[in-house]
This record gives C-alpha cells, structure tokens and sequence, in this order.
C-alpha cells in the first residue's frame, strides 16, 4: 500500500475516535501515506495526529448554503480535483453516508484498488443503506460495536489484521498545545472542567446535580469552570455557577485552546460530547456521563483514569459521579508517579 484515502468528515467526537485507524494503518504499512477528507472545522484537530499526510477539507455544511454563489461550485470543483490529484491504493469511508460514499468514489484509484465500508448500521447509528452502492466492498460489524472498534475493523478488512492494541489518538504536539496560551494564564491552582452543554437536550445532566457535584469539589479544593459555545450554553453555564462557591464561567474559547484547557485541569467531568472526548483520548482524569445515549457507544476503556458513568435513559446520581471523580484523579496521581524519574544514588549522573 502506497497511498490510503480516510473518509470521515464529522462530528467531532467521531473524528476523535477514527484516529486509531491511522496507527493501524501504519503499524502495517510503515511507509504508506495517508490522506484524510474531514470538515473544514476540524482540519487543524486532525493535523495533531502523526501520520497523515495531507487533509483535504470538506466544506458541504457550508456549500448547501451558498449554492447560488459560484465560490461555493468553484471550491467543490476544486474539493473533487484535490481527491483525483493523488492515486490511491485503498479508500476506507467509515462514516457510512451516502454523501462520505459519493466523495470515497470520486476519489482516483489504482486498478484493482478497493473502496471499503460499512455493509450495515450499528445500534442507534446514522447510516445510510444507499452507501453501499459506492462500495466494492461492505463489512459488516455487531450491532452494538464501539465508535473506535467500527472504524479499526473496516481498517482490518484492508490490512488483514484485527488489531488488539489499545487505541492511540493524538500526537505529543496535543500534550503542550496552548497550555501557555494568554487566555489561561489566571486559572486556579486546581479546579475541573465541567463540559455540561451538549446539542442534545436529552443528554445534559440536571442543573442542579452540577450544583451539589460543584460544591463538593470546591469544598475539596477544585474550584469549577465552565465553557460555553452559544448563548444558550453560556446562560446555562451561568445558572450552574450561581449555585457553586467560586466557581466560573469561561470566556469563550476555540476548539484548539480547549486542549491547554484540558491539560492543565485536575479533572474534566462533562456529558457525551466531544470535548469530552478529546479529554478521554487525552488520557485526562475524565468522567463522562451518559443519560441519553448507550454507554457502549463511545466509552473511553483505554486508559484506567477514564471513568464512564450512566447509560441510556439512566441518569446517574451525584454520589457516583463524584466517586467516579475520586477514582480518576487517584489513578492519575498514581500514573504520574510510575513516570517520575528515580533518584540515582549519590555519585552516579
């Protein structure tokens, strides 16, 4: 395999969880390039993950709504000449829609060269039947496999092995990135990050949990901030923080400086969403909580400082998410002393 085409173009906790799918990738085929097609809005988050070598933005959210400017048909004119500018050996689509389908069969390919992906939904999933049409291949998986297993499988189907490594994300430029960045310069010492906001209305967790969850941290000294992405979000993070001793609603941030964010919390508590999930594939003490949707989905398991709690139509109560808080910021104190280094006896460099 000399060159391989990724298509999956959002949402953001997908995109997270199709990284591993690079590193499996290359764990078989060392020298083999990788191009990635993904939304214009998460181009610089898929940059962080070594191995790829080039991003080709898709921008359709934005053409539907210019499609009677001629920028709009000039920018996808030159989106399908970017996809024929390179002649690629395999195409994985591993979103399953029929618009990733079309754009994994415009792409030029060589003869003999397949296009792979998925041959059936998995449980409460987005796919498209008619996806299938755009394939020379479908695979077919359980019904209830996880968002990274789905996308490693449709990997294997191209490697001819199942991996059974635990999956890696982010590169080590994600570890420093805009940690120093100005806009954090006064955090607290030690605080958390509570992710509440969320697109789906049925997946954020009660207003006042977040209250008795905030003031048992603060009352351990872990001062609460919030983040918000909307007005909506931002009057919500406000009504969180009316009823939390010292606890503070964020200015707003981007998607980039939310990992300096990450990285210098004590602990990220938030409910299934994305953010919440770059905090898991970070390998942050991070407790995800699942009200609305199956846990099995998107659970982080690859790091023991990654708790999940809930499930789909259970709502967990204060007591276990703030015991799940305890037990992650254990594992991570312990984590961090296996990897400081050793005195060396007296004498010795």
């Amino acid at each position: 395999m000399r060159r391989i085409l990724i298509v999956k173009v959002s949402s953001l906790g997908d995109v997270v969880h199709n990284m591993p799918l690079v590193y499996d990738l290359k764990a078989r085929w060392p020298d083999c390039a990788i191009d990635w097609v993904v939304e214009e809005g998460y181009v610089d988050l898929v940059r962080l993950v070594p191995g790829v070598d080039r991003i080709i933005p898709f921008a359709l959210r934005r053409w539907r709504k210019q499609l009677t400017r001629g920028s709009a048909w000039r920018e996808l004119v030159a989106f399908r000449r970017a996809l024929k500018a390179q002649t690629y050996d395999a195409v994985i689509d591993t979103q399953g829609l029929l618009k990733t389908a079309v754009v994994a069969g415009w792409a030029r390919r060589a003869p003999g060269a397949e296009v792979i992906g998925l041959a059936n939904a998995t449980e409460g999933s987005g796919y498209e039947p008619a996806s299938r049409w755009f394939y020379t291949r479908s695979i077919t998986v359980p019904l209830r496999t996880h968002a990274v297993q789905r996308s490693r499988l449709l990997g294997a189907a191209v490697t001819g092995r199942v991996p059974d490594s635990m999956p890696a994300f982010f590169g080590p430029a994600a570890q420093h990135l805009h940690v120093d960045d100005p806009l954090w310069q006064d955090l607290p010492e030690r605080f958390a990050v509570g992710f509440h906001a969320t697109a789906g209305a049925r997946k954020r967790w009660p207003v006042a949990h977040w209250h008795a969850l905030g003031q048992r941290l603060q009352s351990e000294g872990l001062t609460l901030l919030l983040p918000w992405g909307s007005e909506a979000e931002r009057a919500e993070a406000e009504a969180i923080a009316a009823g939390v001793p010292e606890a503070r609603v964020l200015p707003r941030f981007s998607l980039l400086q939310a990992f300096g964010l990450i990285q210098r919390a004590t602990l990220i508590v938030g409910v299934d969403t994305g953010l919440v999930h770059i905090a898991a594939a970070l390998k942050r003490p991070t407790v995800e909580i699942y009200t609305a949707t199956g846990r099995w989905k998107t659970e982080g398991y690859w790091a023991p400082c990654i708790a999940n709690v809930g499930d789909q139509g259970v709502v967990p109560d204060v007591e276990t998410v703030h015991a799940a808080a305890q037990r992650v910021m254990a594992e991570m104190t312990g984590m961090a002393a296996m990897v400081e280094p050793m005195e060396m006896p007296e004498g010795r460099a």
